[in-house]
């Protein structure tokens, strides 16, 4: 596929995805959605772990409002069924972890894009803003669901009802997000992050995505139980018997990965 809004560039078992409208802050379109659903599924059968960061100064300030006429018209519960759901359970549904390198901005559905993600690295200059209800609407993109599960119902209702600018400094102490780091060590710091999750056991960690999304609607025995299934799943890969030959031996573990 041809990615217009969007660039895709794999390296080292890693996809970088870049959201490339840089001119609107990465805003999202209907085309962009569209790629960026294409692109994590696409990528989450080949890499073994995806990165969406992007280009400019924002990583995405949400839905593009620039177009007047279009806004005007928009159906915004079949925008949100029909293009909305594909695009972030894209990102829910990858096999291999998925890191958000929030290097702007991000606002609106573009912040929420950012925390449906596995693991949020933000450089400290970001910022990440429940903006909806500055223009009439309820948090969405997944925003209702993730907040008040990472920071809790008091801190998720004020950054919806206030819309205030959450640091990246800030995000990270509440648990939004994994971590704030200095905006020259931010390049560095989430290739890093990316680059051990690439060398990583990648059949192990598509299980613990699987497990701790599991864990919001299971029973604690029902997570036991499926935590013994997929456990034994585990045992049976290279990976394991890799990663006990390495210990025994006292060396770095060299994972296949699939």
């Amino acid at each position: 596929m041809d990615y217009q809004t969007i660039t895709r560039r794999d390296e080292d078992g890693m996809a970088v995805i870049t959201l490339n409208r840089p001119e609107v802050m990465n805003a999202l379109n209907t085309q962009m959605r569209a790629e960026l659903a294409h692109a994590v599924g696409d990528a989450g059968s080949s890499a073994r772990v995806v990165v969406l960061t992007g280009e400019g100064r924002a990583f995405c300030s949400g839905q593009d409002l620039g177009d007047r006429s279009s806004v005007s018209n928009m159906n915004l519960e079949r925008t949100l069924r029909d293009e909305y759901i594909p695009m972030l359970m894209a990102v829910v549904d990858c096999p291999v972890p998925v890191i958000a390198a929030v290097n702007g901005t991000a606002a609106g559905a573009g912040a929420n894009l950012a925390l449906v993600c596995d693991i949020t690295i933000a450089a400290e200059s970001a910022s990440f803003i429940q903006a909806f209800t500055r223009i009439g609407l309820i948090p969405d993109a997944g925003g209702t669901w993730m907040l008040p599960r990472t920071v809790g119902l008091q801190k998720a209702m004020g950054a919806a009802l206030f819309a205030d600018k959450i640091s990246a400094t800030q995000a990270a102490d509440w648990g939004m997000i994994w971590e704030a780091v200095p905006d020259a060590e931010f390049d560095a710091t989430w290739r890093a992050r990316a680059a051990h999750l690439a060398k990583g056991p990648t059949e192990a960690f598509k299980r613990v995505k699987q497990v701790m999304q599991a864990s919001f609607g299971n029973t604690l025995e029902e997570q036991l139980l499926l935590e013994g299934q997929l456990q034994g799943q585990c045992g049976h890969t290279r990976d394991f018997k890799e990663g006990v030959l390495a210990f025994l031996d006292k060396r770095p573990a060299e994972f296949e990965g699939r």
